[in-house]
């Protein structure tokens, strides 16, 4: 539910794509980068060259990730890119451990790849269709997200577990590293931070507590329940974001997208299990 809250404020944004991604992530590192201090402070979390490291190549991705994302909600349906996004992210960090980090898969996880690449066709229909909202844009700027989510996630995967660092002090330190990185290119643009600060300022707060939040959330999950069990409940949320995508923005197809959304579903599902 945080999950698709924050996409579904993502979509509302009216104003400046890069000022508002700058400010959400400005304002969620204010309110988390307590937290890793404190975690610091009970020694928890040393801060060392490994933990900047690590956080500084996050950051990079995560603006990337951001960005992408932002810019398609800007040009395409909201039910199309957030399921096609959240299905090819999992399914592309599995290709990327399979052929890089040379893992292992079997049957199960190849057939929910499959299933993945089917539910995303059912959720988009025809791509190259004559009608007004051709899904195409969304299947291509989903896609490009999903290649960002399978980024980060590989690279926060392997940081947490070969250099065994914080989650919370990670992520506080990534988020950090982002508004510092954005802010000179927020200044460029200053004579417009007022207007988007003002227009978007609903959805900022919104995107800047419950980003964090379903972060959060998943790592105390993932510290109470196996990861194949919480990896594919978290993607649930792509029905979530179909249902609302229908309810607030009115976009059409909602029996077809949310059929396609449970196949996506399952194929994560056979995913974290395979």
């Amino acid at each position: 539910m945080a999950h698709a809250a924050w996409n579904l404020a993502s979509k509302y944004k009216r104003g400046d794509t890069l000022l508002f991604v700058w400010a959400y992530t400005c304002v969620s590192a204010l309110w988390c980068l307590p937290i890793a201090l404190v975690l610091m402070a009970s020694g928890q979390q040393a801060f060392d060259g490994r933990l900047a490291a690590g956080a500084a190549v996050s950051a990079a991705l995560h603006i990337a990730y951001s960005l992408t994302l932002q810019a398609g909600y800007d040009r395409a349906e909201l039910g199309v890119v957030y399921p096609v996004a959240r299905g090819t992210g999992p399914m592309l960090t599995m290709l990327f451990a399979v052929f890089l980090l040379g893992e292992r898969i079997d049957t199960v996880a190849v057939l929910g790849a499959l299933l993945i690449v089917a539910g995303i066709l059912v959720v988009t229909g025809n791509p190259f269709s004559g009608q007004r909202q051709r899904p195409l844009p969304g299947l291509l700027w989903g896609t490009a997200t999903g290649a960002a989510i399978a980024s980060y996630t590989l690279w926060d995967s392997y940081s947490m577990t070969s250099w065994h660092l914080a989650p919370v002090s990670y992520y506080a330190g990534t988020l950090l590293l982002q508004g510092l990185a954005l802010t000179p290119l927020a200044l460029r643009r200053r004579h417009r931070i007022a207007a988007a600060l003002r227009v978007d300022r609903v959805p900022i707060l919104i995107v800047a507590v419950f980003s964090p939040l379903a972060y959060l959330l998943v790592l105390t999950a993932m510290q109470r329940a196996p990861v194949a069990l919480v990896a594919p409940l978290r993607e649930s949320s792509i029905i979530v974001g179909a249902l609302l995508a229908y309810w607030l923005f009115r976009e059409n197809h909602l029996a077809r997208r949310i059929a396609g959304a449970v196949v996506v579903l399952v194929g994560i599902i056979a995913i974290s299990w395979g």
